[in-house]
C-alpha cells in the first residue's frame, strides 16, 4: 500500500516522518493491558485501582450549586479572555488567607489558567530559545519540558533521590548547562514521591536563582492537600516574588479535575508574558466556572476535609505496607505514596524477581490485582494513591481490609 504524502509531513517535533510507527508502548498503556489481562483471567473479581492520579469525588454540592447560578447569569454567556476580577480577588484572599501570601497587585500578579496543564504548555512559549536548558525535576510531570523541547529547548534532569529527601541537589548541574539554563521547575507537595518543601529549600531556590539569572516555575497543583499545618507556598518565600511564578489548581484540593480552572500568580513580569501568550492561545475558561471556583477558594474548609479524608487513608495503606514488609512512610501533603520497589517476591510458593519498578507493577497488578504506577527514573519505585473510589467510610475500611488479606501470604526482599 502506497504511504500518505501526509507521512512526511509532520513536524520533526512530534517524530516527523516515522510519526506513529513506533512500537514502544507507553507504561500507562501497559498497565491499563496488565489491568485487562488480569481482570480476564480472574472473572468477577475486584481490582483495586492504587494508580489513579486525581481525586476520586465529585465536586462538593454547594459548589456545583454555586456553577449552576452562575451559569444562569447572562453576564457570563461570553468569552472569559485573561480571566473575571471575581476569580482573581477569590485567588489573591485564598493565597493570604491559607498560604500567608500578600498579593501586591493582583491585576498584574494573577492571572487564571484553564489548568495548571495549560499553563505548563504555554510558559515555555514565554522563554524558551532553541539552545536554552529547561531545569526539571525527575520523576516528575513531563508537561513543561516537552514544550520546552518543542521550540528546540534542551531539559536536564534534576533526580529526586530519597537520601535528599526527594529535593533537587542543585549544586549538581554540570556548569556548561547551567549557563544555557532559562527556567526551574520544581513541584511540591511532589508527584510522584509526595514529598514536601521546606522553607529552607526554597530559600535556597531563590538565592540560586537569583545567582544564575534563572525563573523558577512552582507547581502547586497539590499544594492544598497537606495533612498538619498550612500550606507552604513558595512564594512566601522572601525574594521568590523577583525570581518566579507559582502554578495553583482547583483539580486536586477541589476535586474539580474536569473544571479546568487554576491560576499563576508572582512576578508581574512573568505574569505578563503569561498572559500574552495566553491571549494568543485560547479566550478564557467558562466566566461561571470561575465564579463557582472564587467561591471553593473563599470555603478552604473544603480542601481541609478533603485532605483528612486522603491522611486517614494514608495512615492506613502505611500501616498495612509496612506490616507486609514494604517501606512506607507518609508524606506529609498530596495522595501519593512512594514506595521503593523489592527485588522479589515470593508468594504461593513462587518467587518473582523484580530488574525494575515496572516488572514489580506488573506483578502486583496479575499476582494481586492491586494496580500502582512504576517509576524508574531515579531509582525503582511505585507509586500508590489514596484516590481509590468508595462511596464510604466503611467501604474505605473494607478495600484497605482486603489489601491486607492479599498482601499476607507475600515475602518481599529488598
Amino acid at each position: 500500500m502506497t504511504e500518505s504524502y501526509i507521512q512526511h509531513l509532520f513536524a520533526d517535533r512530534i517524530g516527523g516522518s516515522s510519526y506513529g510507527k513506533t512500537t514502544e508502548i507507553y507504561k500507562f498503556e501497559k498497565i491499563k493491558r496488565a489491568k485487562r489481562a488480569a481482570l480476564a483471567a480472574n472473572p468477577g473479581a475486584e481490582l483495586i485501582d492504587m494508580g489513579v492520579g486525581e481525586p476520586d469525588a465529585m465536586a462538593f454540592a454547594d459548589c456545583i450549586d454555586a456553577l449552576h447560578k452562575a451559569a444562569l447569569k447572562a453576564e457570563n454567556r461570553g468569552y472569559a479572555d485573561n480571566g473575571s476580577k471575581v476569580y482573581q480577588d477569590a485567588a489573591t484572599r485564598w493565597l493570604k488567607n491559607v498560604c500567608g501570601v500578600e498579593i501586591a497587585k493582583p491585576d498584574e500578579q494573577i492571572i487564571h489558567s484553564i489548568g495548571s496543564k495549560a499553563a505548563l504548555t504555554l510558559l515555555p512559549a514565554c522563554f524558551i530559545n532553541p539552545g536554552d536548558v529547561a531545569l526539571m525535576t525527575t520523576p516528575g510531570y513531563p508537561v513543561f519540558g516537552t514544550h520546552a523541547k518543542y521550540y528546540g529547548g534542551e531539559v536536564h534532569n534534576l533526580p529526586l533521590l530519597e537520601k535528599n529527601h526527594f529535593l533537587p541537589d542543585l549544586n549538581s548541574i554540570p556548569a556548561d548547562k547551567l549557563k544555557r539554563a532559562k527556567t526551574l521547575v520544581i513541584n511540591y507537595p511532589n508527584n510522584p514521591t509526595g514529598a514536601s518543601a521546606t522553607p529552607s529549600f526554597y530559600a535556597e531556590v531563590v538565592a540560586f536563582a537569583k545567582q544564575h539569572n534563572l525563573i523558577v516555575i512552582h507547581d502547586a497543583a497539590y499544594a492544598a492537600l497537606v495533612f498538619d499545618g498550612k500550606p507552604l507556598s513558595f512564594l512566601a518565600t522572601p525574594g521568590a516574588m523577583d525570581v518566579g511564578v507559582e502554578l495553583h489548581s482547583m483539580s486536586k484540593g477541589f476535586n474539580m479535575t474536569g473544571w479546568r480552572l487554576g491560576f499563576v500568580a508572582g512576578n508581574p513580569l512573568i505574569v505578563k508574558a503569561y498572559a500574552d501568550v495566553k491571549d494568543n492561545s485560547d479566550s478564557g475558561q467558562f466566566l461561571a466556572v470561575q465564579e463557582a471556583c472564587a467561591y471553593a477558594l473563599d470555603h478552604p474548609e473544603i480542601t481541609q476535609k478533603i485532605a483528612a479524608k486522603y491522611s486517614r487513608r494514608m495512615d492506613g495503606l502505611v500501616t498495612i505496607l509496612n506490616k507486609h514488609g514494604l517501606r512506607a512512610t507518609k508524606p506529609r501533603g498530596s495522595f501519593f505514596l512512594y514506595v521503593k520497589a523489592p527485588n522479589s517476591a515470593t508468594a504461593n510458593g513462587k518467587t518473582a524477581s523484580f530488574e525494575k519498578a515496572e516488572h514489580f507493577s506488573q506483578w502486583m497488578i496479575t499476582q494481586k490485582l492491586i494496580s500502582t504506577v512504576p517509576w524508574d527514573d531515579a531509582g525503582a519505585y511505585v507509586r500508590f494513591s489514596v484516590t481509590f473510589i468508595v462511596m464510604y467510610e466503611a467501604d474505605e475500611r473494607r478495600v484497605l481490609g482486603e489489601i491486607d488479606k492479599r498482601l499476607a501470604d507475600c515475602d518481599f526482599k529488598f
